[in-house]
């Protein structure tokens, strides 16, 4: 993930100053980047902050990666009164509070399935007994969250849906909680969400296909990376996964190039990348950035060779941008909280992802199968003999409406 995020500001910063560089008033500026490796480590993120806000005193500054990361770096930018340029951590929680000078790129990480559930609520099937499976971690119990607000809404509870099971804690698909287990079979779940990173979420699908569950809709938040499709094979097909951006995604963006068009000129400026959502992220935060240092009075020293940017100013500039970039639509609240960009669903078939959630426009005739009919439609025919079986046993319905919760 860092590498494919260097590589896209890198591409980001080549391509600006290949156009003249930052206009700033009369004048214009280069670009430069400074990537460190924080290397996981707190302790270093915050030295690395520290230096940047204060030793160094950069003029534009953007976070590190992970909303764990964030929560060390956002209270150092604040102090400092600088903007954080937020494209990494897509955490609900972070210290601040009003007017703070975090601006964040991606959907908040309680938004990431809540469309999940309009999806789930449209199936042909008369109950959707939904369980969610996370990780123990702050992300993971802000996807979760979410996704159960979004399933207890009211259109959702009409078309069927209900939460029956909701448990919290590491899985192991070869070893499996014994209590998680009965759980699920005795509430007899048609609809099984995971929660959590790459890790979790592989364990959590592998444990739902190999223990014969016979769950006709799996989602899970890592089905939105290639990785997924890499470790689980021909098991990834029929999946649906969040995703923050898909190169095949129909957009003409009002800053910088469409989704298609930004994955050839990154794969262009570096072959070894598998041009993720991180690479198309950062991108469009940089777009964005040059659009509110340009809208705005923040420059107070303009010559040649310096520039001194009102880092106040700046973040009212965001606060007013209203705009669609690379990464799609862009608009945050007075909390720096990003509410323009919409979140994705994908499903594996075949080896690639598919978007599903906004469905895209159907190649002939006028008439358009609803979302949730075509995840349905293509589990159904993507699946082999094993995987099939288990969902046409998974659609049998009963009236069963006692509640499990698993905790650790």
């Amino acid at each position: 993930m860092g590498r494919e995020i260097e590589s896209g500001l890198r591409l980001f910063v080549s391509v600006t100053n290949a156009a003249g560089g930052l206009k700033v008033g009369s004048g214009r500026h280069d670009l430069s980047v400074r990537a460190i490796d924080d290397k996981g480590e707190f302790a270093r993120c915050a030295e690395i902050y520290r230096s940047l806000c204060f030793t160094d005193r950069v003029d534009l500054l953007f976070g590190p990666f992970s909303g764990a990361m964030l929560r060390v770096a956002a209270p150092i930018a604040e102090e400092a009164k600088m903007v954080l340029v937020n494209h990494g951590g897509a955490t609900d929680d972070l210290p601040g509070g009003r007017g703070r000078m975090l601006v964040s790129v991606a959907a908040s990480a309680g938004d990431y399935l809540r469309t999940f559930a309009r999806l789930l609520a449209s199936l042909k099937m008369l109950r959707k007994r939904l369980a969610i499976i996370s990780a123990p971690t702050r992300f993971a119990r802000a996807v979760a969250d979410g996704l159960e607000d979004a399933a207890g809404e009211r259109a959702a509870r009409w078309h069927g849906v209900r939460l029956k099971l909701k448990y919290r804690g590491t899985i192991d698909p070869d070893d499996p909680p014994e209590m998680l287990m009965k759980a699920l079979r005795r509430n007899r779940i048609n609809a099984l969400v995971s929660a959590g990173g790459i890790d979790h979420d592989i364990a959590v699908m592998r444990l739902a296909i190999r223990s014969q569950l016979y769950i006709p809709a799996l989602a899970c938040v890592a089905a939105g990376l290639h990785q997924f499709g890499r470790e689980m094979g021909t098991d990834a097909d029929g999946i649906v996964g969040a995703s923050q951006w898909e190169a095949d995604v129909a957009s003409r963006p009002a800053l910088g190039p469409d989704p298609a068009e930004f994955a050839r000129r990154m794969r262009a400026f570096d072959p070894d990348s598998m041009c993720e959502y991180p690479a198309a992220r950062v991108y469009g935060a940089g777009l964005a950035t040059v659009a509110a240092v340009e809208a705005a009075d923040t420059a107070t020293n303009t010559s040649s060779k310096s520039l001194t940017i009102d880092q106040p100013s700046l973040r009212a500039a965001f606060s007013d941008l209203r705009t669609t970039t690379t990464f799609g639509d862009f608009a945050i609240d007075a909390n720096g909280r990003q509410t323009g960009h919409r979140m994705l669903l994908v499903q594996w078939h075949q080896g690639r992802k598919v978007v599903i959630d906004p469905a895209p426009p159907e190649q002939k005739g006028d008439v358009e199968f609803p979302s949730g009919l075509r995840m349905l439609l293509a589990s159904l025919h993507i699946l082999g003999p094993g995987r099939g079986n288990q969902r046409r046993r998974g659609g049998e319905e009963d009236d069963d409406e006692n509640d499990d919760e698993g905790r650790t």
